[in-house]
């Protein structure tokens, strides 16, 4: 089984704007981090969509080129959810006119915030709405919040639209139940798949080029794709899952998932290794950048007294795999 993802909507990706060229008709503007593009962030994109439409403007999503907080405070800076070619990508699914990439470096971290206002939103944007959360913070130590950009607003002539955290069906939410990158993160490391693609509005993806493993495949009659993720990524718990290998070339494969420590072969293992064995695929995918989406948890990581109880687990693993992704297809869950 192999099908082919269709194209994403166009979006026009800003990385300089000094020579960009952005409509002069004026923009409605919203501005964060946007990292996995869950559904708090899509309920935010829709509501910048419906005053553009109401106004005649046009949409554009203001984020960075890395995570503010690894410039700021490289030591707690959260892992990523998405690298910027994904978040690109899934703002381009959700029909935003421009995708406004900037570069957030330590000359960046320490603009004002009233300078930020001045040179992206009102002189390159020409932003009329901007629209934001009620604690949006921005600029140099987190100065600049809703308060300053309404009064700059009065003055610069745009309408700056606060709101509160949202839920899963996008309307305001206490704080326990909104939906929000580092909630999201948190199931991830639980190993509650369901809960995270949930929030997300879509299956998990990571992606990484394929290098050689401990050559085991011939031993368990296996092959799989060792695929090398970088480091700054969030990964899901360790465990078996149900997923799908994306190739380069639009290809995708439905695969059974390992990601761990491999407890069978090493008693100590210092990082976890994602490991994909596509179904009914017998092909070469070395130094291949694969992106793997996971669809379902199947089971914990567990350590087996013999090779042949694993192998034959293993098999269990691929027909569950196989099962759990002919349901979400049918059900229209893969693009």
């Amino acid at each position: 089984m192999a099908v082919e993802v269709s194209s994403l909507p166009d979006v026009q990706v800003l990385r300089n704007l000094e020579q960009s060229e952005v409509s002069t008709t004026g923009t409605v503007v919203t501005i964060g981090a946007y990292d996995g593009v869950h559904r708090g962030h899509q309920a935010v994109i829709a509501r910048v969509k419906r005053l553009a439409g109401d106004r005649g403007l046009e949409t554009a999503v203001v984020t960075f080129d890395r995570h503010p907080a690894s410039v700021v405070r490289p030591e707690s800076a959260p892992l990523l959810l998405t690298d910027l070619d994904q978040k690109v990508e899934l703002l381009a699914a959700t029909e935003v006119q421009y995708a406004v990439v900037i570069e957030f470096d330590e000359a960046r971290s320490k603009e004002p915030a009233e300078e930020f206002v001045t040179e992206v939103l009102v002189g390159a944007l020409h932003a009329k709405v901007v629209v934001v959360g009620e604690d949006f913070h921005f600029g140099y130590q987190r100065q600049g919040n809703v308060a300053l950009l309404r009064s700059m607003g009065a003055e610069l002539g745009f309408e700056v639209v606060g709101l509160e955290l949202v839920g899963l069906d996008g309307e305001p939410a206490p704080t326990a139940q909104s939906v929000s990158s580092t909630v999201i993160r948190a199931a991830l490391r639980a190993g509650d798949l369901a809960a995270a693609n949930t929030m997300l509005g879509h299956s998990y993806e990571v992606r990484g080029v394929v290098n050689h493993g401990d050559a085991r495949a011939r031993e368990l009659g296996f092959r799989t794709a060792n695929v090398a993720v970088p480091d700054e990524i969030c990964m899901p718990a360790d465990g078996i899952y149900a997923g799908w290998y994306l190739r380069p070339d639009g290809l995708v494969r439905p695969a059974a998932i390992s990601l761990g420590r491999r407890p069978t072969f090493y008693e100590t293992a210092d990082t976890s290794l994602l490991e994909a064995h596509l179904l009914d695929f017998d092909g070469d995918l070395y130094d291949e950048v694969a992106r793997v989406r996971f669809v379902a948890h199947l089971r914990d990581e567990v350590k087996f007294d013999s090779v042949d109880s694993l192998i034959e687990q293993m098999a269990i693993d691929c027909e569950q795999a196989r099962s759990q992704l002919s349901g979400s297809l049918s059900q229209g869950q893969l693009r």
